[in-house]
This record gives C-alpha cells, sequence and structure tokens, in this order.
C-alpha cells in the first residue's frame, strides 16, 4: 500500500494550482494502466480518472488558487507555497508516500517533507513516470485542474490554456488590461508575464493617448 501526490497547473499565469494525493494498492493502479498524466489524451485521463476512484483507499485533492498564490507569494515563493499543501495531505496518509518533487534538489525536499511530517517520504524527479500511485495522483490533479479551468472559460470566455506559451493566453490577457476587465481572481499577477504585459500594455495606452492629444 502507497500514497503519490502530484500537482497539476504549477507554471500557468492564469487558474489555480491543484495537487492531488492518492493511496492504494499500487499494483492495481499499475494493472489499469496509470501513467504521467501529460502523456495520456483528455479521454483516456477521464476513464483513468473514474478507474483511480474506484479503487483507491482515498483521493484527496488541494485547490491553489490563483488570489491564494497571489496573497502568498508576497512573502513566500511557489515552492514555498506547494510544499505547505503537499505537508498537510501527507499528515493524512497512513502508507510511504511517493512525492513527484517540484524542488530542484529532490532529497532536500524528501528529507523536509520526512522530518515535518513523521512520515516515510520518498521524493524523486518524473516519480509520476515512476511510480503508477503517483501517476494516478498526477491524473486525478489533471482532470480536476482542466474541469476548473473549463468552468473559467465559461465565465471569462476562452484564454486558451492558461500558459504563459499559450499565444490565445497573451492575447487574452493583452486584452483584459487593455479593456481595463477584472480578471484578478483568476490571473497570478505575482508571474513575470502578467507584470510584462500589463506594463507594456500601459505604456502603449500611454503612448496612444498622447499622441492623440
Amino acid at each position: 500500500m502507497q500514497c503519490g501526490l502530484d500537482e497539476a497547473g504549477r507554471g500557468p499565469v492564469i487558474g489555480p494550482m491543484v495537487i492531488a494525493m492518492v493511496c492504494g494498492d499500487g499494483e492495481e493502479f499499475s494493472l489499469i494502466g496509470a501513467r504521467d498524466s501529460k502523456i495520456l489524451s483528455p479521454a483516456r485521463r477521464g476513464t483513468l480518472y473514474v478507474e483511480i476512484k474506484r479503487i483507491a483507499e482515498s483521493v484527496s485533492v488541494s485547490v491553489v488558487t490563483a488570489e491564494e498564490i497571489n496573497a502568498e507569494m508576497s512573502y513566500q515563493t511557489i515552492n514555498e507555497i506547494e510544499h505547505s499543501r503537499y505537508l498537510s495531505l501527507i499528515r493524512n496518509a497512513k502508507y510511504p508516500v511517493y512525492v513527484d518533487a517540484f524542488d530542484v534538489d529532490a532529497g532536500r525536499l524528501e528529507s523536509r517533507l520526512s522530518n515535518e511530517s513523521g512520515h516515510e517520504i520518498h521524493a524523486l524527479h518524473r516519480a509520476d513516470s515512476i511510480f503508477p500511485v503517483v501517476s494516478a495522483a498526477s491524473i486525478i490533479a489533471k482532470v480536476e485542474r482542466d474541469r476548473i479551468i473549463e468552468e473559467l472559460h465559461n465565465e471569462y470566455g476562452d484564454f486558451g490554456s492558461g500558459y504563459p506559451s499559450d499565444p490565445r493566453t497573451v492575447a487574452f490577457l493583452k486584452k483584459c488590461i487593455a479593456d481595463r476587465i477584472d480578471i484578478s481572481k483568476i490571473v497570478r499577477k505575482q508571474w513575470i508575464t502578467w507584470r510584462r504585459l500589463a506594463g507594456g500594455v500601459q505604456k502603449d495606452l500611454r503612448t496612444n493617448y498622447t499622441s492623440v492629444k
């Protein structure tokens, strides 16, 4: 019996970060074909999501909203935010916990989580490609985040994936800045992407206003 921990949405400029912990028989997650969520199609993730929920002893999810990230990054890093959420979930684990390491030093993360939680922790980079129980957690986190993003699309319009590399996301942000649309609840204002775009658009608006005068 094992527990696996992984997240989805650490890097986007729009939307939440979702962290999931799945506990159960590691062999069962392997048998149903749990894999790193990033290499699975949305349809396959959806099917596995249902199967994981069925066979898991427990599934826990922590959603960190963009508003929470904005507030907490005024005094700590994204790693520290993620660490605190992982720790909260791990404290409820009954079995050894396998973690997809978000710290560049996986050993340091493993030591910290072990000492602070009192649990047996195994933290590795790309653990979602090694341990089916972590793959299961990655699938739960990804499907849950995709559901939230779909709800935000319905409310705010199509902003694409929310990642800085997505042209639709950048175009959406520029339009909201120029039109003064309030997206403070969904955008990570501490991200350099937002800061650069906000500064650039506002500068263009001031230039255009001056040239018109």
